[in-house]
């Protein structure tokens, strides 16, 4: 009896090792989409569809105002300025209102890109992917690098380059999209849809609002040094080599070069959007991001939400343009 007893449990030990062991092979066939797997939990929250889950980060503040200073009258449809530092909203407007926001959906690709950076560096520039009036000057046949595809991004608003980081995604462009909305879902994120990487019209109904705009380049910048270095750099050159041609860069329209301690983040356009805008702040100790969408005079406008906001705090506006 003993005899058997043993032999029993050798079996069950050996069949557990067979069992590791057939899991263990079978695993990266699984992993390359080959077969699927049926999860329990939705996609936005599951590693094998979306590793960027792993940065599970829900920043979700509450949004409440007061203040004895008269409050700027702007023609943006929604507006919101937070501070960082003391966890209070100086300014807000229809922030909860989906409108479309252009290429502020750019801060969202980075954010995905940043989180799914291929092994080997290599981004292949194919000719589907030069859409758009917006373009860094790529040319189908290039090959270029992450962080050179990142400027490009965020400082020219090349849809050239969200869309090449997009179609070079491990997944393909149709998952990188599905990627960008799990993530926002996956924030906390219930009014905002993508439909592209570049923010063009005419691929759906793409939208988000001034306080989910704030969510997303608060994670970004908090999560991503690469990201904040390259938001707040107003001009840079991506040098020639055999791979690319020579392109230069410039940050143009928000506030680094005419508004002491703006840091970057985005600007954004299309008829349907009106001017758009995410400018993040540091100043006398205080980290402000303001977001404004759809205005008629974003630069001027967001210089006067922030003044505004720094008197709110007590601290003195910086002089500027």
């Amino acid at each position: 009896m003993k005899h058997f007893w043993l032999s029993y449990l050798a079996t069950i030990i050996l069949g557990g090792i067979f069992l590791i062991i057939l899991l263990w092979l079978i695993y990266p066939v699984f992993s390359r989409g080959k077969l699927k797997i049926t999860s329990p939990l939705p996609d936005f929250l599951s590693m094998t569809k979306n590793k960027q889950v792993s940065l599970l980060d829900l920043f979700l503040p509450r949004i409440e105002e007061s203040s004895d200073l008269k409050k700027p009258q702007i023609s943006a449809k929604a507006a919101l300025v937070y501070d960082l530092t003391t966890k209070r909203t100086l300014f807000a407007k229809n922030q909860d209102e989906r409108l479309p926001v252009a290429s502020l959906t750019k801060i969202m690709t980075a954010i995905v890109a940043l989180e799914n950076k291929k092994s080997d560096d290599r981004f292949i520039v194919s000719q589907k992917d030069l859409v758009g009036e917006n373009s860094m000057g790529l040319t189908a046949g290039e090959t270029f690098t992450f962080s050179e595809l990142l400027y490009g991004l965020m400082l020219a608003s090349g849809n050239d380059a969200a869309e090449t980081l997009a179609s070079n995604y491990d997944f393909g462009r149709e998952n990188f999209v599905k990627a960008m909305n799990d993530k926002a879902k996956s924030l906390g994120l219930k009014n905002t849809h993508f439909t592209n990487p570049s923010g063009l019209e005419g691929d759906g109904n793409q939208y988000s609002t001034a306080y989910e705009m704030f969510v997303m380049s608060n994670y970004a910048i908090s999560n991503f040094p690469l990201f904040q270095k390259v938001v707040s750099t107003f001009q840079y050159t991506i040098p020639y080599s055999q791979a690319h041609k020579a392109i230069y860069l410039e940050n143009q329209t928000n506030l680094l070069t005419s508004y002491p301690g703006v840091k970057g983040v985005k600007d954004g356009y299309t008829p349907e959007a009106g001017l758009c805008l995410v400018t993040y702040l540091e100043h006398e100790g205080h980290r402000i991001i303001g977001v404004l969408l759809g205005s008629g005079d974003r630069r001027g406008e967001m210089k006067e939400l922030l003044d505004y906001g720094l008197k709110k705090l007590g601290a003195t506006p910086p002089l500027h343009e």
